[in-house]
């Protein structure tokens, strides 16, 4: 019997580069997990510039990471979004520059929900049911805040630009930063620490809970109940300033004001001062215009009143004098007739004389004699009509004299000083005082010595 001779050799483990066993693992998992159908709820959504997007799958703790090329995402039905649960079709392939595994999704579908937009969608319906979205609720910011809080991260960029801008509009203000958290465990809690600590010291006129965009998930610190009810209980009023312009939040809702981002939200709250002040001079040059002309017109119709009055005053001495003219020639007229009739009864009477004085002298020369009496009473009618002219002329003429046409004839005169005030007085002249004087024929200026 012939025997065959075994040679023993040890067992030799196979030895691999990283590339090596990168490469082996690459093909493993390409053959052995092609064409699968997952179902999950998307995080963290990220649209890179190539168009990729990357994102992961989530089922309670686990995550699986995920990329869809552009050329698949063009294809999509409706848009993922974070917290939409879909279902993805595609392979699990290796990154061999990070040694990571991840699923390529060729086409996704949503299939329902996700877990964290249930929570959302359920706790916005309870708060808007309680009357915590509506707008009568709000309160009013106040319009020139000198004073502002801030419930965010100390580092970022969110702070940073925020800062930037209150400095650019409106470097008077006063800023306190409460520390918190924005994502992640103790975040919510933080927060609301935050809003009750401003609340509770009345320090600032208006507070801003901010952060940055992301993900539903690294946003739900601002979705929780705890801060919605925080901003509500708030005895200042809140800005809520979280994510980008298509994020919202629950704190969105139930803020008294939702900046689309963090810089919005200064720019919003922050009064510009120089425009203020551009706005304040324009308002002044306007007001100073208006108050030249109201007091033109003032000074106009001051002007015209001591005018109308001086003239109110003139026509009623006038009138007062034209009274008393119109009393004097009443009795003047009644003298005169008087006198008439005293001459008539005279002439009756030295008529009846003569005829006395005719009888006597019957036996005289009647002839003479009556000559002689009719030459003595003629000359002696002559005199008493003379005298009684000469009255009449002088009558005449104090009528003439007291006319009111003709006050400034008889030297009156209407004194001014340089602003159109009447004067009274001397003492409303000081020397060298300038004076305007109005007489019958004109004015002239005079100054005082």
């Amino acid at each position: 019997m012939e025997q065959i001779g075994l040679e023993w050799q040890p067992w030799q483990p196979e030895k691999l580069s990283v590339k090596q066993i990168t490469s082996k693992l690459k093909r493993t998992l390409r053959d052995g997990f092609s064409n699968l159908y997952v179902t999950g709820e998307v995080s963290g959504l990220k649209q890179a510039a190539s168009g990729h997007l990357y994102f992961n799958l989530k089922e309670e703790d686990t995550v699986l990471p995920c990329a869809m090329y552009r050329q698949n995402s063009r294809l999509l039905r409706a848009p993922l979004r974070d917290g939409m649960m879909v279902e993805a079709r595609g392979s699990i392939d290796l990154y061999e520059p990070r040694g990571a595994y991840q699923f390529i999704v060729e086409s996704a579908a949503p299939v329902g929900i996700g877990a964290l937009q249930q929570a959302f969608e359920a706790l916005k319906k309870k708060l808007a049911a309680e009357g915590l979205f509506e707008a009568s609720r709000k309160r009013e910011l106040p319009r020139f805040p000198r004073r502002i809080g801030i419930v965010t991260s100390p580092t970022g960029a969110v702070i940073q630009d925020m800062l930037n801008v209150f400095q650019r509009r409106s470097r008077g203000l006063e800023i306190q930063i409460y520390p918190s958290l924005v994502q992640g465990a103790g975040s919510a809690q933080q927060l609301c620490e935050g809003l009750e600590y401003f609340s509770a010291s009345g320090w600032p006129d208006l507070v801003v809970i901010a952060r940055g965009g992301g993900s539903l998930e690294d946003l739900w610190s601002f979705n929780e109940e705890a801060v919605a009810r925080a901003i509500v209980a708030s005895s200042v009023p809140v800005v809520s300033a979280v994510g980008h312009e298509t994020d919202f939040t629950i704190a969105d809702f139930v803020a008294d004001l939702r900046a689309p981002t963090p810089s919005a939200a200064a720019e919003m709250i922050a009064p510009d001062v120089e425009a203020l002040l551009e706005r304040l001079a324009i308002l002044d040059r306007g007001m100073q215009r208006s108050m030249q002309f109201l007091l033109t017109q003032c000074r106009e119709r001051i002007f015209r009143q001591g005018i109308d009055k001086a003239q109110a005053l003139l026509e009623r001495r006038l009138n007062q004098a034209s009274q008393r003219i119109d009393e004097a020639d009443s009795r003047i007229v009644a003298g005169v007739k008087l006198r008439f009739w005293s001459l008539k009864m005279a002439w009756q009477k030295h008529t009846l004389e003569l005829f006395a004085l005719d009888r006597k002298m019957i036996f005289m020369d009647r002839r003479n004699r009556i000559l002689a009496a009719q030459v003595a009473m003629r000359n002696r009618m002559t005199a008493i009509l003379s005298q009684h002219s000469l009255r009449l002329e002088s009558l005449d003429g104090q009528l003439r004299q007291l006319n009111p046409t003709r006050i400034l004839d008889r030297g009156f005169a209407l004194v001014r000083t340089e602003d159109g005030k009447l004067v009274r007085s001397p003492r409303d002249l000081r020397k060298g005082a300038s004076m305007t004087i109005r007489v019958a024929k004109g004015e002239f200026e005079a100054v005082k010595k």
